[in-house]
């Protein structure tokens, strides 16, 4: 809160920027308090959910976190905010996506909303990646059957951004990174050596993702919706390396060279792409590339470098 409020010292300073701090999201009624205010809120954005992979204890260090802290956040609104008409929750890909089809990366599939990870809580208990998989699928899960089954005065609008690129705004540091920021800057600082196999290649700026929470509670017809929010086309790992050593010739020798151009090293049609129709049908959004999102990121990491040296 303090870091936040250190970027935007006017709009605390007149009243448009307040703080309350939820102990622990996933302790009962632990957000009775927050949601009470003056004037009455009219929107819930839910955007905390635990994303790292220093999981200690699957259940209590990732998915009641995101479960209950989601299930929790919702009856919190119904009881003790009555005027809330809406409630936004960022979810994600991993909620989407089936990880037993990445490798080969599901030739031909094209992920849309309609689809649902099928991962199971025993599965999502086994490592790390399939439990913040699990924690996200289960949490989005929750939010939908608890509207359907409470049938609260607000709506809800769940949004599933896949990696999430894009320059830094507030008062972080190297190690505290998100967790798709964390690539880049491997690349950048010459901590990852070798340009590594991407995985899931598909992504989102910040910025398009900023506004997508924006126009999710502000258009009328994105209530009840669930969106796939995602840039056009996909990313791989050759393409950060690729545009990073273009852009920043003073530190090329730091990023790996791999084999320039080569991308995913399959054709199209060799690989799963996602559907972003709907997003930019009733949210209007449209998306940055990925270059102008990697040089972005990389600037303000290079920025943050020099006042950590």
């Amino acid at each position: 809160a303090k870091a936040i409020a250190a970027v935007y010292p006017d709009a605390v300073k007149n009243g448009q920027l307040e703080f309350g701090i939820v102990e622990d999201i996933a302790a009962p009624h632990a957000h009775d308090k927050v949601v009470v205010a003056d004037p009455p809120l009219d929107y819930v954005l839910h955007t905390a959910s635990p994303f790292h992979m220093n999981v200690q204890d699957p259940k209590k260090d990732m998915l009641d976190p995101a479960v209950n802290g989601t299930r929790g956040l919702l009856e919190s609104v119904k009881q003790h905010a009555p005027s809330v008409k809406r409630v936004v929750i960022t979810s994600s890909f991993a909620s989407i996506l089936n990880a037993d089809k990445l490798s080969p990366p599901w030739p031909g599939k094209v992920y849309s909303e309609d689809d649902w990870n099928p991962i199971t809580w025993e599965k999502a208990l086994t490592d790390p990646s399939n439990t913040y998989r699990g924690s996200k699928t289960f949490a989005e899960k929750a939010g939908w059957d608890f509207v359907k089954t409470e049938k609260p005065n607000f709506d809800l609008v769940t949004l599933c951004p896949p990696m999430v690129f894009g320059p830094i705004i507030n008062d972080q540091t190297l190690a505290s990174l998100n967790t798709s920021n964390q690539r880049i800057n491997g690349y950048l600082s010459g901590q990852l050596t070798a340009v590594a196999p991407t995985g899931v290649h598909l992504w989102i700026d910040v910025r398009d993702l900023a506004l997508a929470h924006v126009r999710a509670l502000t258009v009328p017809e994105a209530g009840g919706n669930r969106f796939f929010t995602l840039a056009d086309g996909i990313y791989t790992n050759q393409d950060i390396c690729d545009i990073l050593r273009k852009h920043f010739p003073e530190i090329k020798h730091r990023v790996p060279e791999g084999k320039p151009g080569a991308g995913l090293g399959l054709k199209e049609g060799e690989y799963f792409v996602g559907d972003n129709s709907k997003s930019k049908k009733i949210l209007g959004l449209t998306y940055r590339g990925l270059e102008e999102s990697v040089v972005d990121t990389a600037k303000s990491i290079l920025e943050l470098e020099k006042k950590s040296a």
